[in-house]
Parts: C-alpha cells; structure tokens; sequence
C-alpha cells in the first residue's frame, strides 16, 4: 500500500478540485442538481481513485484505478468545456483549469505505463 499524499498527481488533482468547488459556488442555482454536481463529482473522483488505488495490495490494481482517475479527467475536461460554453466560466478561468487538467491527464498517463510496464500488466 501507499500513501497517496506523497504523490504529486494527487496533489495536484485535489487542488483542482478545490478550485473547481471554489468556481462551481458562483454557477447559476438552477445548476446545482445539474452541471455543478456532474463537475464537482467528476473532479473529485480523479484524487479519490488514486487514493483509493494506492489501498490496493498489487499494482495491477493500483493501475486501474489510476485508469478510472484517468477517465475522470476526461469528464471533467468536457464539464469544463460545457461551463464555458454556457458561459459560467470565463475563457480565461477555463484555459487555466483545463491546463491543470491536461498535466494531471499527463502524469496519469506516465504513471500507468510506468506500473504496466514493471509489473509486465
């Protein structure tokens, strides 16, 4: 087992996190069943697969959850392309979240064939 709070993509997507509840408290409150509880679930599920992944006793199955996190990040990325389309977000706020998903998809990425690839998955 690990400690996922010494990893930084887990940092990094629960500050994300963060700051996708920080921006979804200013989104119209007829979204609150809708959009706001999609993005805010989506991105918080991308720390807590890693953490959960991390209980895992083998690293095939860390690396799965590492995929479902994966998965969430897409999610989440089209959450925030539908926010600023609809025009909750600015174009400024959603390039930068969308930045920070992208780094987080990134290291994601290079975490699971890191593990895929010592343990031969």
């Amino acid at each position: 087992m690990k400690d996922y709070t010494n990893l930084k993509v887990w940092e990094k997507s629960h500050s994300v996190t963060l700051s996708i509840y920080k921006v979804t408290e200013n989104f119209p409150d007829k979204e609150r069943y809708g959009l706001i509880s999609q993005i805010r679930r989506s991105a918080m599920s991308i720390p807590a697969n890693i953490a959960e992944g991390c209980g895992k006793f083998s690293d095939p199955d860390f690396a799965r959850f590492l995929q479902i996190a994966l998965g969430s990040t897409h999610e989440t990325e089209y959450y925030l392309l539908l926010s600023k389309d609809l025009k909750y977000l600015s174009d400024e706020k959603y390039q930068e979240l969308k930045d920070k998903i992208g780094e987080i998809k990134s290291m994601l990425i290079a975490l699971i064939k890191k593990i895929r690839t010592t343990v031969k998955v």
